[in-house]
């Protein structure tokens, strides 16, 4: 199932290439008052009950075109967004070679040493809001990923067991500004981590390491790569994460970038798009 948030916080479910609102399925979720629970994201965590209502709305829910509605990120309240640095061999190379990306840094720590950073929950949004690129004096950066979304509250859990505590997938967009400051602040601006088209449940991707990712920069391909190519694959990721923070529903994490990434401009358009899960158009605006 795959599973959007849309115009003024409307639930629509894809069904071929309509949308359809389902937000009376919303009505499941439990009513909460102050102060506010601290243990994710509400439909996250109560995903099949959800589910199961939706299912029951579907035949006689409203329709309209992607292109009709503001598409907003499928999660609503993450308590963190984590972003895996450098987990793909080709990209590590490219920002070796690119002073604009490296920034004269004498070597890029392995993941094996950084492991991952997070990204402020308020630079969350959905495609149809676009990317607002700030310091325009500054080099800011595209780097498509793919987005995990955890569905229930883990910790320690164990990599062969990790795909289990997954909701769905989703494309990511980690916008970077380059400079030398910490990558968590550079990566933390208004509208900087894309979050998006929807969430597809875990029961419709066979395999999150075998996906293919691809971005385009007005028409023009700058990303295409692999998950197989990952150093961390989705289960280390996760387990690995889970030492650190307890995970809870709705934490999404940003698994990396592969090679190609490179600037943009106010006006330009991405095109992610990721196996299995669908695309998403995103425009970069100026301040």
């Amino acid at each position: 199932m795959k599973l959007c948030r849309f115009n003024a916080n409307r639930l629509g479910v894809v069904v071929g290439d309509a949308i359809l609102d389902v937000t009376a399925a919303l009505e499941v979720l439990p009513q909460v008052r102050w102060p506010l629970p601290s243990r994710g994201d509400l439909l996250i965590e109560h995903l099949d009950a959800v589910r199961s209502r939706v299912a029951d709305l579907v035949e006689h829910a409203q329709h309209y075109q992607p292109a009709e509605v503001t598409i907003l990120s499928p999660v609503a309240n993450p308590t963190k967004l984590i972003a895996a640095p450098v987990n793909y061999r080709l990209h590590i190379d490219e920002a070796l070679a690119d002073k604009g990306i490296s920034f004269d840094r004498p070597k890029l720590k392995p993941i094996s040493e950084s492991l991952c950073f997070l990204k402020a929950v308020s630079s969350l949004v959905g495609p149809g809001e676009g990317v607002v690129r700030r310091f325009p004096d500054r080099r800011t950066d595209h780097e498509i990923e793919l987005a995990v979304i955890i569905g229930q509250e883990t910790r320690q859990i164990e990599t062969s067991r990790a795909l289990e505590c997954v909701a769905g997938y989703a494309i990511g967009l980690d916008m970077t500004v380059r400079g030398k400051e910490d990558r968590s602040l550079r990566k933390s601006i208004d509208s900087y981590s894309v979050l998006g088209p929807w969430l597809v449940t875990k029961d419709e991707i066979a395999d999150p390491d075998k996906l293919r990712l691809t971005l385009r920069v007005n028409g023009d391909v700058r990303q295409d790569a692999g998950t197989d190519e990952l150093i961390y694959d989705v289960r280390t990721l996760i387990s690995k994460c889970s030492e650190f923070y307890t995970l809870f529903p709705g934490d999404v994490i940003y698994t990396g970038t592969p090679a190609g990434v490179g600037p943009v401009q106010p006006g330009d358009v991405m095109e992610c798009e990721i196996e299995g899960i669908g695309r998403m158009e995103v425009t970069v605006k100026g301040v």
